[in-house]
């Protein structure tokens, strides 16, 4: 399969402020989630970070502004201290009998107008247990029409670390050390990308698991879809 080919960046693709990471020198689009609103506090009027001002989660009188959200001073000062937990799934269509005949991978587009492929990825936000920040992810990324099929304690196919400096393993993020449970998500219903996804593309187990591919993904993650393949018996 060919090279994807550059575009132009367009209005509503990331700025270069959102989280962007690298690979193989060439800015990409690491897993993230929503973008988080706007703070209160001293920290959202530029003031310094006082421990426990977002209060405890569900804290009284937080209204509809989450307490575990982080302004962009404090997620930067956490990257630099701790390991980010993420979700990170890939959709697939089955069959009948439950085997694997499709797989979905978003197209995206870099800042500097490389398209890339990678998979449903983002945080796991303060109080929300893995179901519900898969479920959330793969909503925000696929549409609410997607209807993934989770059971009620998913179990992860692979624990997946990424680390700042290349090499420590096979996956590469370069604003922090994340830590991420992936999953491989039956989904039935209509996809529809939204966020800065450009579209879900269905291809064959084989397909997704070519060289092609595996050149084409963000952060290293054509090791993780073979990996993702090989624990359901995709791979052949």
């Amino acid at each position: 399969m060919a090279r994807l080919a550059r575009i132009a960046r367009r209005p509503g693709d990331p700025a270069d402020g959102d989280d962007v990471g690298y690979t193989r020198g060439m800015p990409v689009r690491t897993p993230d989630p929503d973008p988080e609103p706007d703070e209160t506090g001293p920290a959202a009027a530029g003031g310094p970070f006082v421990p426990g001002s977002l209060g405890g989660f569900g804290a009284a009188g937080a209204g509809s502004v989450n307490p575990g959200w982080l302004s962009d001073l404090e997620l930067a000062e956490a990257r630099r201290r701790l390991p980010m937990l993420y979700v990170e799934a890939v959709p697939v269509r089955v069959d009948g009998m439950g085997v694997v005949t499709q797989v979905g991978l978003l197209l995206r587009a870099t800042p500097l107008g490389e398209m890339t492929r990678t998979i449903v990825s983002g945080r796991v936000r303060y109080g929300e247990t893995v179901r519900d920040a898969l479920f959330r992810h793969l909503e925000n990324d696929l549409g609410p029409m997607a209807f993934p099929l989770l059971p009620a304690q998913p179990a992860p196919f692979t624990i997946a670390e990424y680390f700042p400096l290349p090499g420590l393993t096979a996956f590469h993020d370069d604003r922090q050390h994340a830590v991420s449970l992936a999953f491989v998500v039956p989904v039935t219903g209509t996809c529809d990308p939204r966020q800065d996804a450009l579209e879900v593309t269905w291809l064959s187990p084989e397909e997704a698991a070519s060289d092609a591919v595996a050149a084409d993904m963000e952060g290293g993650r054509g090791s993780l879809l073979r990996t993702a393949l090989a624990s359901v018996g995709a791979l052949r």
